[in-house]
């Protein structure tokens, strides 16, 4: 068989150990695998990169993605669906390996409803995938949002303040929440919860009371009126919340609520380079496998997943459920530390 593999929607570190982990199953098993570049865009308009040969031995430990991505939908516009599907039959292809988030799986889950031999692979920084526990790209980024939350914590305790961290994370809070429990954070905002800004308030002000200092972890999608920009949105029809500043809002609040020097900082795109934990490294070479193997059994339209300790497969519209987010029981534990 000629397989294909593509990586989209945000970069997050993984991805590479999973290419590398799909074209090392497919080698081993006797068939051949040819890499897309950028995603859908690269689908889209035939734009390959050879992977026979290719010694992968190091890529394993490499972030974001040697394939490269975008946030290209291909079903989008009819003529360039239509395109899609003329390059992918030009190409001779027995089948494709999409790697990515909602957007990429849902994009896979319209290719296979046309015919085409699919299979998915889940990954998001902010673990927000219904079908699997867990997402490669997560422990990595919450990894570093933890250690930025440690280095606040040095100059917070220096100079009296309160410091607020915003890290990413749309519609659920799993970065944040972890960022927060792991950094041990006097306050954490999620999306899942409304803001309570006297709430906030009596967290901080007792946490500055008893050591002299407070941190506060923000995730970037939580309901504020920020005076930030807003109205772009991506191919897929989602709000670009990079520019919002809800860090920025939430440490000016408490600036002026509670009369305390007060600064915020932002990561960005720091929580999505650089090389993936081990958790993460494993965790996408098992799902990279488990794709080939789901492939060559003819379960095609299904998403390698992590169920548990074990991985395997399920439809995508079972992936693709409504988005996980948050539940009871980690807020619960999540307050059982708030100051």
């Amino acid at each position: 068989m000629k397989f294909a593999v593509l990586t989209g929607g945000g970069d997050c570190p993984g991805l590479t150990a999973a290419v590398r982990a799909v074209a090392y199953r497919a080698r081993s098993r006797g068939h051949s695998v040819v890499g897309v570049a950028d995603g859908w865009k690269g689908l889209r308009d035939g734009l390959w990169i050879p992977l026979e040969g290719v010694d992968l031995a190091d890529a394993i430990g490499r972030g974001g993605t040697i394939l490269g991505s975008s946030r290209t939908n291909p079903f989008a516009r009819p003529e360039e669906a239509e395109r899609l599907l003329a390059t992918f039959d030009g190409a001779g292809l027995d089948g494709l390996v999409a790697i990515g988030g909602d957007d990429t799986l849902a994009a896979a889950r319209e290719l296979h409803r046309r015919g085409r031999h699919v299979v998915g692979v889940p990954k998001t920084m902010d673990n927000d995938v219904a079908g699997t526990d867990w997402t490669f790209g997560f422990d990595s980024a919450a990894s570093v949002a933890v250690e930025a939350l440690e280095r606040l914590r040095d100059t917070a305790r220096s100079h009296h303040r309160a410091l607020v961290l915003e890290v990413m994370g749309r519609n659920a809070g799993w970065v944040a929440l972890a960022t927060g429990l792991g950094g041990g954070a006097d306050a954490t905002l999620l999306p899942e919860e409304p803001y309570r800004e006297e709430e906030l308030f009596r967290h901080v002000r007792n946490a500055v009371q008893r050591r002299g200092y407070a941190l506060v972890v923000v995730s970037e999608g939580i309901e504020v009126a920020a005076p930030g920009r807003v109205g772009e949105h991506d191919d897929f029809g989602h709000e670009l919340l990079g520019e919002r500043g809800v860090g920025a809002f939430v440490a000016g609040r408490i600036a002026a609520g509670l009369g305390l020097e007060t600064r915020s900082a932002q990561i960005g795109h720091i929580q999505r380079g650089g090389p993936p934990t081990l958790f993460d490294r494993l965790l996408a070479t098992r799902l990279g496998a488990h794709a080939v193997d789901l492939a060559l059994e003819g379960r095609w339209g299904t998403v390698a997943v992590l169920r548990g300790e074990s991985v395997r497969g399920v439809d995508f519209d079972e992936a693709l459920g409504a988005p996980k987010r948050v539940p009871a029981e980690w807020l619960d534990l999540l307050h059982t530390f708030d100051a």
